[in-house]
């Protein structure tokens, strides 16, 4: 046996649990040092200035990144909807609910290439951080031109509506830093609104630099219309649900897709939760577990959508209700049945799905 004491640091006497608290005090006393603050916030700093992930804008692939897999119903772990397409050379954000814009900066996406925002419908757990995500990319990202934001009819009461509520801020924003440094037309928006035929028939919404988006309208009534989009790029294809109901237009659209990200909701869960609020002398409660269901599309539902539509890996998104951990998994593995045809995937904000060109692969890292 080896004389350990040989290796212990002077001064510091090992006495069962004792020595944590000795080399715990001595990190204190350490910090407390002005000057190594100021070294570990200097390393801090430039690693986080000299880090985002803008090398995915240049390498051929397409990348999604779920930026937000929660609901309108709070949970800690999980953003409102927002998914992240990086395609072109350029950053697309579908959707930017509650908590995403925080999400995207936590997961160093390059917002200096955010090329616009794509609404699937105006319910506001989809839209409640536009205003925000348009700051961040303005005044972190260098944005020096109006961000464009697609959707369907309606669109532009969004915007417009956010450029109001923020126009005092952007000013403010301006006067301090000069508009060198903050040009104004950064922190503003433009609506770009297309209307997608009634019968489901696809409309090309952009195409640039090998990219083409389209959209398709979906079932989420009575919220109308409202749109799943596709993105196509280098031979791989990204289909994203938005909020709908099981839908043969939504088989359609995603026929052959790599990836289709798709909402989905525990209904049995729903049914519980309704029972016991109206038990419980809460009958507005009961209701509304009730009325969700019937516009949105069961975990089962999702994986039979993207069987028929031939999709090569399905992702859970939007999940209602927030769950925590293995009960999340268990619930929302109910009535799924897997053939072993494609992968099916619980999603969580973070995960990264990588699609190479000229590849059939799809590759899952947590960011």
């Amino acid at each position: 046996m080896s004389d350990a004491s040989a290796a212990r640091p002077p001064g510091i006497a090992v006495s069962g649990g004792r020595a944590w608290l000795a080399v715990a005090l001595a990190a204190a006393v350490s910090l407390a040092c002005e000057g190594l603050q100021d070294r570990l916030i200097e390393r801090a700093v430039a690693r986080a200035q000299a880090v985002d992930r803008s090398e995915w804008l240049d390498d051929g692939a397409l990348h999604v990144v779920l930026c937000g897999t929660g609901s309108p119903l709070a949970d800690p772990s999980r953003a409102g909807p927002c998914t992240a397409v990086v395609a072109g050379g350029a950053l697309w954000i579908v959707d930017i609910g509650p908590g995403a814009t925080e999400r995207l900066l936590l997961d160093r996406m390059p917002l200096s290439g955010l090329a616009g925002v794509l609404l699937t419908h105006f319910h506001s757990d989809h839209i409640g951080e536009l205003g925000e995500l348009t700051l961040q990319s303005w005044a972190g990202g260098g944005r020096r031109e109006p961000l464009p934001v697609h959707g369907p009819p309606g669109v532009a009461r969004v915007v417009d509506g956010f450029v109001a509520a923020y126009a005092q801020d952007s000013a403010y924003r301006v006067a301090h830093h000069g508009a060198d440094v903050m040009p104004p037309a950064g922190s503003e928006m433009r609506a770009r609104p297309f209307d997608p035929p009634a019968d489901g028939t696809p409309v090309i919404v952009l195409e640039r630099d090998g990219l083409r988006v389209t959209a398709a309208r979906v079932d989420h009534a009575p919220v109308t219309p409202a749109v799943a989009y596709r993105f196509d790029y280098a031979g791989r294809s990204v289909v994203i649900s938005g909020d709908t109901v099981s839908s043969p237009a939504l088989v359609r659209f995603a026929q052959g897709a790599d990836l289709l990200v798709h909402e989905v909701l525990a209904d049995g869960v729903l049914r519980v939760a309704s029972r016991v609020a109206a038990e419980g002398g809460r009958p507005r409660l009961s209701k509304i577990a009730t009325d969700v269901i019937d516009y949105h599309t069961s975990p089962g539902e999702a994986v039979e959508v993207a069987r028929e539509a031939g999709v090569g890996t399905v992702v859970f998104s939007h999940l209602v209700p927030p769950l925590p951990g293995l009960l999340a998994e268990r619930v929302f593995e109910r009535g799924v049945v897997d053939d072993g045809r494609m992968d099916i995937v619980l999603g969580e904000d973070g995960m990264h799905f990588t699609l190479p060109a000229g590849s059939a692969e799809t590759l899952l890292e947590s960011l």
